[in-house]
């Protein structure tokens, strides 16, 4: 049995980050996505091993909040963002999903993220919109580094999580999906390793 599987309870976590046009996720474009996927080293360290982006055209009839966009710097419009369609940008993301899934031994991707049920809620409206019949993701069940920030370090914020586990974090390259999907993949690695070290998995050793 792979160490993914026993160590998360057959859950392949992969972390996830999305940049909109907004926070309702029925209504507001999805502008961005970005997954990290994961790996444990011979020492049964966690590290991250993939990455995965994409930029999204925005779907029809979606709405852009100009506050949104102030706040994430992206143009929608930009040709030069090679954007693609929810439909090809997901479907691509969740067949390497898949496989990684496949290849780990897992029997569910588990979604982690900083915030995630943000993160979540985007992508489920997204894959709702295209009906994707094969979305590796727990429908309700997420990993919010947010969460096990505040608990491992006494911080929720990515920005001042990161600098409590002493992992370079740039603020001019934030609010990319590719770049805060990273942080956050490290900033989970540094959790899990840190209470593996701390002697918290597996019980009883």
């Amino acid at each position: 049995m792979s160490i993914m599987k026993r160590r998360f309870r057959g859950f392949y976590p992969v972390i996830l980050d999305v940049e909109t046009g907004g926070f309702n996720p029925q209504t507001d474009a999805l502008l961005e996505v970005a997954a990290v996927t994961l790996k444990f080293d011979d020492l049964g360290n966690l590290f991250p091993d993939q990455s995965f982006q994409y930029n999204i055209d925005p779907f029809e009839g979606a709405n852009l909040e100009p506050a949104a966009l102030e706040f994430t710097g992206i143009d929608p419009s930009n040709p030069l963002r090679f954007a693609v369609s929810e439909e090809e940008g997901l479907k691509q993301l969740f067949k390497e999903i898949r496989g990684g899934q496949k290849a780990a031994e897992c029997q569910r991707s588990v979604l982690v993220g900083h915030n995630a049920a943000f993160d979540a809620a985007f992508i489920n409206a997204a894959a709702s919109r295209i009906d994707a019949k094969r979305n590796p993701f727990h429908p309700f069940t997420c990993f919010d580094t947010a969460t096990l920030s505040g608990v491992a370090l006494g911080q929720t914020v990515l920005a001042k999580a990161c600098a409590a586990a002493k992992i370079d974090f740039d603020n001019d390259e934030a609010h990319s999906a590719l770049y805060d999907a990273n942080k956050t993949a490290e900033l989970f690695c540094f959790i899990v390793n840190r209470w593996k070290k701390l002697g918290g998995w597996p019980l009883g050793d």
